[in-house]
């Protein structure tokens, strides 16, 4: 679809305050990893992830949400009374009802003709919710959108390692299966939409496209799992098959994108990529013909973060000057199902309220994706 009315106007973000690394995690799996005779560090070597971050069990959602969108709207210096729409777009959510959107929407103090609702569709929520809002800014509907999420794969990770050590139904073939579980991480984003003639940054959504490839939905499940004493969320996840037919899907996507826009891959400049694991990011990158050097990582000090993985790597790229002004920068959106959605982007800077210390945060081995994009 395409779109000429529609700007990125800012970015919020929340980082989580708690680091556990892939080595921790390791040492806490020695039981399983200890029966099976399995290596330690094959799990980093495996996805490329050193560490994530979580916060504490038990916090909602809608809390970090909250903070996520009011650092969007601080930053783009809009009055909330003209936000007409309120998407909450992550897998994780406060409850099954009423909408978590509707306590981000009162905290925030958006007005009561706002559209508010949840938007689940695994890691592709909060790009679903951009392609909802931009539809109704093109239309002049409303004036400007919010789409927030936040994920926290604290209890998912937990529960993996603790149904791996104890179960005695795990073998080397299928703890293949619980590998993805224990990728996932922690962040929340906010994403502000203005119409284009209320814009200050021009930055323009020029088109989103989609694709559905559900005769693979059953590559990657997750749910809450009940037993006689407790109440687990775990995830089997395919994860071989679910990369090589997600970077299937994700090249037909992109030649969708680059037929309604008309770009050459050449005038491309900058790609955000849905952060799964460092062999994922590479295989799709290579795949689509883009550089893997002009491509934006986080996920090898966040991990995967489902719904918030590509807002909040856009807004720790703009944030750090990864992104230059007057470029073409594509949003690669992927998910379980297998769905994806991609969009086409006139980047010129976009407004970014997020973390303080954001530089001295970023672990060592993480600056060089920033550092060498900012130079390019």
């Amino acid at each position: 679809m395409k779109f000429q009315n529609v700007c990125l106007e800012s970015l919020g973000y929340t980082l989580p305050p708690l680091t556990v690394t892939t080595a921790a995690i390791e040492e806490r799996l020695a039981p399983i990893y200890d029966r099976l005779k399995l290596p330690t560090g094959r799990l980093e070597l495996m996805t490329g992830i050193q560490e994530r971050r979580f916060w504490p069990r038990g916090t909602l959602p809608s809390e970090i949400s909250i903070e996520s969108g009011r650092r969007a709207i601080l930053a783009a210096g809009i009055d909330p009374q003209r936000i007409g729409m309120l998407v909450h777009g992550s897998v994780c959510r406060d409850q099954l009802e009423p909408a978590t959107a509707c306590r981000v929407h009162w905290k925030l103090g958006l007005p009561a003709d706002c559209l508010v609702y949840d938007t689940s569709n695994a890691c592709l929520g909060m790009i679903n919710g951009m392609l909802q809002a931009a539809t109704l800014i093109e239309l002049g509907q409303i004036e400007a959108a919010l789409i927030v999420g936040t994920e926290n794969g604290t209890d998912l990770v937990e529960d993996t390692i603790d149904m791996l050590n104890r179960s005695t139904e795990i073998n080397r073939r299928n703890i293949k299966l619980a590998i993805a579980s224990l990728t996932i991480g922690a962040a929340s984003a906010g994403i502000l939409l203005t119409n284009r003639q209320v814009s200050s940054t021009g930055t323009r959504i020029e088109s989103i496209v989609t694709r559905a490839d559900t005769q693979h939905y059953q590559l990657c499940h997750g749910d809450q799992h009940a037993n006689e004493s407790s109440t687990r969320l775990l995830m089997n996840t395919d994860s071989e098959a679910l990369m090589a037919e997600g970077i299937e899907t994700g090249y037909h996507t992109f030649q969708k994108l680059l037929a309604e826009t008309g770009d050459e891959i050449t005038s491309i400049q900058r790609s955000i990529c849905h952060q799964v694991g460092m062999a994922h990011r590479k295989g799709m990158l290579e795949r689509l013909g883009l550089p893997l050097e002009r491509d934006f990582a986080t996920v090898q000090w966040l991990g995967n973060t489902g719904a918030c993985a590509l807002p909040s790597a856009l807004a720790i790229a703009a944030e750090l000057g990864a992104i230059p002004n007057d470029s073409r920068l594509v949003m690669l959106g992927i998910g379980s199902g297998i769905n994806c959605a991609m969009a086409s982007v006139h980047w010129n800077g976009a407004a970014v309220h997020g973390e303080a210390d954001l530089r001295q945060s970023i672990p060592a081995h993480a600056t060089a994706s920033w550092q060498l994009a900012s130079q390019i």
